[in-house]
């Protein structure tokens, strides 16, 4: 994925990676795991991000010998879920679901006083999964390309206006990016509310909507609006005739990630024993076909430091554009 910045966020759980491992106790944990592992998940039941999770939790619990048992805890963009992880014993038997907020430090820069910091409190275990986001317009903006609606928002400074899940949302941020790479002046308009998003969205009340692949599902049939372009490198197959933004932004490529991370001063034999269980999981065709039904990409097996760069880049690139537009969440 390409950077629009050089800064770094303050915080990232990658920062501390090494030297945690490093600093653990070297005394193998005999016989871990022996009984069931927690793995919390930021979000509520039911979405794409709970079953991509639970999907996991299954695959690793039939590697582990061990229940994985699904906590859902959401609240504050995963900050509730990632103090909750952070506040646990060390001992591999609390596993988080890491995000682009929690784990690559973004939450600390949108969230005034977070209750953990990803750098000291978490080391990576890997990446399971990745997701992409689909850009629906409203039938009242002309045009059958992306390249269109570009060239309409040009023509009209201001008038064009967006919504998102609020502010920091990596919808949001996307659509800064974009706006920021093409000149486009644009007025974003925040909901605490998706299902108010969508609703205003198809009564023509806001412009533009870029959401989950899953999210657009029940758009395919809307007569007012219409998906423009997707934020992957390429087409996607369950969106056929729906061009890729790189085809007006050369390089553009946009998603959100899937980990696993653990407290730190996690033994480094525990840290090896879970991802050993990932990178046999992500091998399982069953395990990858299930994350694509809805909507994610499986990440190819990965020892934890390929994690811990990804999860480095992605906070260095949307970091970069929170701090020049002085965002803050509510």
């Amino acid at each position: 994925m390409g950077s629009i910045g050089t800064g770094a966020p303050r915080r990232g759980f990658i920062m501390g990676a090494a030297g945690t491992l490093l600093a653990a106790p070297a005394v193998a944990q005999q016989g871990f795991p022996d009984r069931p592992i927690r793995l919390v998940i930021p979000f509520g039941g039911g979405g794409q991000t709970d079953i991509v999770s639970r999907v996991t939790a299954e695959a690793m619990s039939q590697r582990l010998g061990q229940p994985v048992v699904a906590d859902n805890r959401p609240g504050g963009a995963g900050n509730m879920a990632a103090e909750i992880a952070a506040r646990a014993p060390a001992d591999g038997y609390t596993v988080l679901v890491a995000t682009l907020g929690t784990n690559s430090g973004l939450n600390a820069l949108l969230y005034r006083n977070i209750g953990y910091d990803s750098a000291r409190d978490f080391t990576p275990v890997g990446m399971f999964c990745t997701t992409s986001n689909l850009l629906i317009v409203h039938n009242s903006i002309p045009g059958n390309s992306f390249a269109d609606v570009v060239a309409w928002i040009r023509a009209n400074p201001g008038r064009f206006n967006f919504a998102s899940a609020g502010v920091g949302a990596i919808t949001h941020l996307i659509m800064e990016d974009v706006g920021a790479r093409l000149n486009l002046d644009m007025v974003h308009v925040p909901y605490r509310q998706t299902t108010n998003a969508m609703t205003d969205l198809l009564a023509g009340r806001v412009h533009a909507r870029c959401l989950g692949l899953p999210e657009g599902e029940p758009l395919r049939t809307a007569q007012s609006v219409r998906p423009i372009a997707v934020t992957t490198p390429g087409p996607r197959p369950e969106w056929p005739g729906v061009e890729p933004m790189s085809r007006v932004i050369p390089g553009f490529e946009a998603s959100s990630y899937f980990g696993l991370a653990v407290p730190s001063r996690t033994p480094p034999e525990i840290v090896t024993r879970l991802n050993a269980a990932l990178q046999e999981a992500l091998k399982d065709e069953t395990v990858r076909a299930a994350y694509r039904r809805v909507g994610a990409d499986p990440a190819e097996p990965h020892p934890p430091e390929v994690f811990a760069a990804r999860a480095r880049d992605e906070g260095q690139r949307w970091a970069t554009l929170i701090r020049r537009l002085n965002l803050v969440a509510e």
